[in-house]
């Protein structure tokens, strides 16, 4: 018998991300890219020195899978000062490769072939790639414009003998939202109803505005026992290109999501722990108070620029994408009105079908507000 080659079932349920096809459309023809969550400002100090005298100082071999002391008692630090609640740092700290790395490995402890996981769109579409990377199945639950409210009816009705989990993103991308603390306490007694997870992805908890405050499921002592927080600093620090992130959780899931993470990624950058470690420790309040004061600032910068152009946005509450109504841009669909925007405006975004299922967002682009003023200045004006 011959080798048959040819790709896994598995990949061929996995697409390429309509976010990194805007970008090579971007490069082809020298536009400004809008599309990738980038942040292109500066890496707080202390974070690039402590990383390079890490360095220096031979942090530079394997750590342990779940990573070095110092980040996971960091990390301890901010959940009890930043999230109000407590957690062990060798008991409920994995560190991993960013927060896709978090995820991946958690998914791949916790979820089998075939179980269903409840995702609310527009969805981040990395979350759904990953689910169907290890075999889950999403269930869609459609939140509604112009809060991106949920309908808890619909979520429990969505509910089978199949579902293991549910995953949440708070503030959200693409939509901005803030979940408030009635919503998780209604989608904790759902999940404790049904015994399943609760995924919770964190990665832009600084990223709040309009006096908002970010709520973790894992500070409601009831959700505890089901809360998978996936987080990390990359948009915080401006790090993206670091792949740092870590997940917390129940002891009685870490352990095995650390084995995953040991399976797939070894360890974390070991100096890059460091650096991101002292950053956490070092690093007045004022330095994430002006991380929300900046980015409301461009967020509203690009609201205004966005409807004299005539697409109407989603104001987002928090993250840092605005979901823009494109329905007086010709095209047949978002990813034709995207590639439209480019054309003409000089400007990448994303179109909006890549955070819905089922033919969903086709009025809709996404764009990225987390760039340098003098980008975004040009951003307006090619816009307006």
């Amino acid at each position: 018998m011959g080798v048959k080659l040819g790709y896994s079932d598995r990949s061929r349920l996995v697409v390429q991300s309509e976010i990194r096809n805007m970008t090579l459309e971007c490069n082809r023809v020298g536009g400004i890219n809008l599309a990738q969550g980038v942040c292109d400002l500066d890496v707080p100090q202390v974070v690039i020195e402590s990383a390079y005298e890490a360095m220096k100082q031979g942090t530079n071999q394997y750590t342990r899978y779940d990573g070095l002391p110092i980040i996971r008692k960091a990390i301890a630090h901010k959940f009890k000062t930043f999230n109000h609640a407590d957690i062990d740092p060798e008991k409920n700290v994995v560190v991993s490769a960013g927060a896709t790395g978090a995820f991946y490995s958690a998914c791949l402890a916790l979820l089998n072939p075939g179980d269903e996981v409840i995702v609310f769109e527009p969805f981040y579409q990395y979350h759904v790639n990953t689910l169907l990377a290890v075999g889950a199945v999403p269930r869609y639950v459609s939140m509604k414009t112009p809060e991106w409210t949920i309908d808890m009816d619909e979520v429990r009705s969505v509910i089978t003998p199949r579902t293991k989990a549910m995953i949440i993103n708070t503030p959200g991308n693409p939509s901005g939202k803030v979940f408030t603390r009635k919503e998780l306490e209604e989608l904790g007694s759902i999940c404790e109803a049904a015994d399943i997870f609760l995924f919770s992805d964190e990665i832009y908890e600084y990223f709040v505005y309009d006096g908002l405050e970010h709520v973790s499921p894992w500070s409601i002592p009831l959700l505890r026992e089901r809360t998978i927080v996936i987080s990390g600093y990359s948009k915080t620090f401006s790090i993206t290109g670091w792949r740092l992130g870590y997940c917390v959780c129940g002891e009685r899931w870490a352990q095995m999501i650390g084995y995953m993470n040991d399976l797939v990624y070894v360890c974390a950058p070991a100096p890059l722990q460091v650096g991101v470690a002292e950053g956490i420790m070092r690093l007045p309040p004022s330095y994430y108070e002006n991380i929300a004061r900046t980015y409301q600032y461009k967020r509203d910068e690009m609201i205004s620029s966005l409807r004299s152009a005539g697409m109407e946005p989603y104001v987002p509450r928090g993250a840092y994408y605005i979901l823009a109504d494109v329905t007086n841009v010709p095209g047949r669909t978002s990813k034709e009105k995207a590639l439209r925007i480019l054309k003409e405006k000089n400007v990448a975004s994303v179109p909006g079908s890549a955070f819905y299922s089922n033919g969903g967002g086709e009025n809709l682009v996404r764009f990225c507000f987390a760039k340098r003023d003098e980008v975004l200045s040009r951003v307006c004006a090619c816009l307006k």
